[in-house]
């Protein structure tokens, strides 16, 4: 059994086989190839623009690949939505295509682009967004440097934006949400009713998820008195709950659990004054609910 998988080349590409690396799986790249070679015999991959990817898992030219939710609303692709994942190039957080205009023009509201031109890649998704929205414009391809385009060439733009600093540096104003869109691991209709290359999604999706889980959360342990255990676990979240372990001196337990990292950063300091000592914290790589 051999899982053809398409993987996003471009901006996603970096942060892809940094997810795949964190899962477990060790993606090498020659110069100028479109293949990775991937250290499992049952993976074949390949790379292609994100935009792409949908169609070919559609149409069966590949079993599954990575791809956003945006990409495949806007081929129309008929595909299994195996599973999201929330990571972009930059950030794990989901992105949005926005409405944007010159932030000092005339355009102050969605229903003034009435009669007006739209510059975007998503072209198919931005029409059907403004024909329910009852607004009758020209929606155009745009094949890149789109922020650059409003006011001398287009009236607005459909722009892909996780923090909106591009558009707020080329002077654009955000007017509305066209959609919020995600990575999301997809499949095949007919691939996925094989029982083999099902599972393997499957598998693929679980240690995928898991790294992603993982990102932000680090692992801690300490050594704890026994009389301060309750006062301890009273500070520490966790997952379910802290494992708790009894060390060679009897009055002293271990404790150990898993947490965000930001609550760590904060909660150390509290869980040294609460009496833990030998406080070790360390990071993850997966963490599988």
């Amino acid at each position: 059994m051999k899982l053809r998988l398409g993987l996003p080349k471009g901006s996603l590409q970096e942060a892809t086989f940094r997810l795949f690396s964190r899962a477990g799986y060790h993606i090498s790249l020659e110069p100028r190839s479109y293949y990775p070679s991937i250290d499992d015999a049952e993976i074949e991959g390949i790379l292609m623009r994100a935009q792409e990817i949908p169609r070919y898992v559609a149409d069966g030219a590949l079993d599954a690949g990575i791809s956003g939710k945006d990409w495949v609303l806007e081929s129309r692709a008929e595909v299994v939505r195996v599973c999201d994942l929330i990571y972009s190039k930059g950030s794990y957080a989901p992105a949005r295509w926005v409405v944007a205009v010159d932030a000092s023009g005339p355009i102050k509201k969605l229903s003034d682009l009435k009669g007006k031109r739209v510059a975007t890649e998503l072209v198919e998704v931005t029409r059907d967004f403004l024909a329910r929205a009852g607004i009758d414009a020209a929606v155009e391809y745009s094949w890149g440097a789109t922020e650059v385009k409003v006011p001398d060439l287009v009236d607005a733009i459909v722009e892909l934006t996780e923090t909106g600093s591009s558009l707020r540096a080329n002077n654009l104003r955000q007017l509305e949400t066209v959609l919020e869109t995600n990575t999301q691991l997809l499949a095949n209709t007919a691939s996925w009713q094989e029982t083999g290359k099902k599972k393997k999604l499957e598998h693929l999706a679980l240690l995928l998820q898991g790294a992603l889980l993982a990102e932000e959360k680090v692992g801690l342990k300490m050594n704890v008195p026994a009389d301060k255990l309750s006062a301890i676990l009273g500070l520490l979240p966790a997952l379910r709950q802290p494992t708790v372990s009894p060390l060679a001196e009897g009055n002293w337990v271990a404790v150990e659990t898993v947490l965000d990292e930001k609550t760590a950063r904060d909660l150390i300091f509290k869980l040294r004054e609460a009496g833990a000592e030998g406080i070790i914290e360390y990071p993850l790589n997966k963490v599988i609910p």
